[in-house]
């Protein structure tokens, strides 16, 4: 019996795709999540074997940002993302943060129900379309772009603050959250300016945006 945690931002897709994975014969829905942060808190509780994770839940936790840090913390769980978007950016940020598979909503339920075997096994599932754009990028592009991205500087921590940042927290608000003090804070947000080459708030909201960390 394969366990499943589903976590988007939707309580009607939670219940419709609970329904899906609980008709199959080998599928279990054990819990679900309307945030990264608790995605991350029923992932610590029930251990299931796969996550379907939503990327956009606003206002929580961006589900980029929670896929790194449960698959840095329980990489026995094998993490599978649904989403709209459907470009390669996007999908080589999910795969770099543990990711095992994505697949689009648009997709119909046998390719959900594939994916989630697919990763489940130890695979990795990518829509066959984005799969085709992917390996024709690799093929037709110097993959170095990707690797002189400011972005693949910032470190977890600065990962976490920044869309926090640009959603409006004040230092000691952001230092909160994360349990961490505001000189803290501040510094890191000093050192996410200088990497991302931003002189200006409006111009790290508009980066976050860019970078789908956020969703407004």
């Amino acid at each position: 019996m394969i366990r499943i945690v589903i976590a988007d931002d939707h309580a009607v897709v939670r219940s419709g795709f609970s329904m899906i994975l609980d008709f199959q014969a080998d599928m279990e829905v054990i819990g679900t999540a309307a945030d990264g942060l608790e995605a991350y808190t029923v992932t610590a509780k029930s251990r299931p074997d796969v996550l379907i994770m939503d990327l956009s839940m606003p206002p929580g936790e961006s589900g980029l940002i929670a896929t790194g840090k449960i698959k840095e913390d329980f990489p026995e769980t094998q993490i599978l993302i649904l989403t709209m978007h459907d470009d390669e950016d996007y999908l080589f940020h999910v795969l770099k943060n543990g990711a095992s598979g994505y697949v689009l909503k648009n997709a119909p339920d046998e390719e959900l129900l594939l994916a989630i075997r697919t990763v489940y096994s130890g695979g990795t599932y990518i829509n066959p379309k984005m799969a085709t754009s992917l390996v024709r990028e690799f093929v037709n592009k110097d993959h170095s772009a990707h690797l002189d991205d400011p972005f693949e500087l910032l470190s977890k921590r600065e990962l976490e603050i920044l869309p926090l940042i640009a959603k409006g927290y004040g230092n000691k608000e952001i230092a909160e959250k994360l349990f961490v003090s505001v000189k803290t804070v501040e510094a890191h947000k000093a050192k996410i300016m200088e990497k991302l080459q931003l002189k200006s708030r409006p111009e790290l909201v508009e980066y976050a945006l860019k970078k789908k960390l956020l969703d407004f």
